[in-house]
């Protein structure tokens, strides 16, 4: 059996804490199960900054490309907030996306039956919630050149940042959102802007072109992205899969979010393509919550996020599937029995410490994986 490696970035904030949870679950399998997982851990964003004066160092990029998956845990922080906008701790993160070539961003949206009266629609809206957000995470605005801040003169200045996107950009991400609605229940929503953006026109075009082509078994619909985002929270439960592109993504998937109760609870994939000779692909793993600067040290962070992202890396990059489907399962039965954190804690429930939940989580799966 080939080694299974991983590179840790526990980075910055409550990302310490969370990844301390997920070590715990590593350690097992390779203790109890034999799986053969070899660890590395490095530095990014302010944590990265700090030691080494950028958000992450030439040689934990190395690092990264050369690992079979990255696990990351959260990066930023007000500490930072002086630090100029290319030494940032976010873009430490946007460094491993671009240099990883990490163009498909998977969000799932998943209400657990336990928690469903803890999201801000009622729980008929959102119970058995199921929804994955395929976000393209190279292109668009985030990465479009010229992005620059001009001075007019005379106390007036110009920003720009440019939208672009290429037919390519469009088709690898439009085939991650057919293939991975063909193994759930068959139906992609596009979303985009085609009534005032010409990149959204050509989003259109080319994705219902792809559909036509190889697709035609998937149900395709397309939607405005501001129609999406109220769709979203009107009737959640219509959607499967959604694609769309960097910036819509990025704002679609923190609104699904909170459909489910808690940022604290989801986690998210970011996929490069599939190399034809290994049958790898690059991929790095995190939680979208962020370093939450206010409760770091407490022992009150939901670790939830962190365990799922991991079940994601052993799904996507290992094809270890059934250990996938139990530690979900070790995730619901848990909460199941009550157990809560802070961010989803109510009377009646039992209040519990970021250790705790992950222990519970993981005698849960010690006892389905037995």
């Amino acid at each position: 059996m080939k080694p299974r490696k991983i590179f840790l970035l526990p980075g910055d904030g409550i990302g310490v804490e969370i990844m301390a949870e997920a070590r715990k679950f590593i350690a097992y399998m390779n203790d109890e199960l034999k799986l053969g997982f070899i660890c590395e851990e490095g530095l990014v964003g302010g944590a990265a900054y700090n030691a080494h004066g950028m958000p992450i160092s030439d040689g934990d990029m190395r690092r990264a490309l050369a690992a079979d998956a990255i696990l990351l845990g959260s990066v930023g922080g007000p500490e930072w907030d002086g630090v100029s906008y290319d030494l940032r701790p976010e873009a430490g993160l946007l460094r491993l996306r671009k240099d990883l070539q990490l163009f498909a961003n998977l969000r799932p949206a998943i209400c657990y039956p336990a928690l469903a009266s803890a999201s801000s629609l009622k729980s008929d809206l959102v119970e058995g919630l199921d929804i994955l957000i395929v976000r393209e995470l190279t292109g668009g605005v985030y990465f479009g050149e010229p992005k620059e801040i001009i001075d007019l003169g005379e106390g007036q200045k110009r920003a720009i940042d440019t939208q672009i996107y290429e037919t390519y950009e469009v088709v690898r991400i439009a085939r991650v959102g057919f293939e991975l609605a063909r193994t759930r229940r068959g139906h992609v929503t596009s979303m985009e802007k085609r009534n005032v953006m010409k990149t959204g026109l050509l989003w259109n075009e080319v994705i219902t072109a792809i559909h036509a082509a190889r697709y035609q078994d998937v149900i395709l619909s397309h939607m405005l992205a501001d129609a999406g985002g109220m769709q979203l929270v009107r009737a959640p439960k219509q959607f499967d899969v959604i694609v769309t592109d960097n910036l819509f993504g990025d704002l679609l998937s923190d609104v699904a979010a909170m459909l489910t109760g808690s940022l604290g609870m989801l986690p998210s994939a970011s996929l490069g393509s599939l190399d034809e000779i290994s049958g790898k692909r690059r991929a790095m793993y995190e939680p979208v919550h962020g370093s939450a600067p206010d409760i770091v040290g407490k022992g009150i962070a939901n670790p939830i996020a962190m365990i799922a992202s991991l079940a994601m890396c052993l799904r996507y990059s290992f094809a270890l599937n059934i250990e996938a489907d139990r530690l979900e399962k070790a995730i619901s039965a848990v909460l199941d029995d009550g157990l809560r954190t802070a961010d989803i804690y109510v009377q009646g429930m039992q209040k519990v410490s970021t250790s705790e939940m992950g222990d519970a989580i993981l005698e849960k799966f010690r006892l389905i994986s037995a």
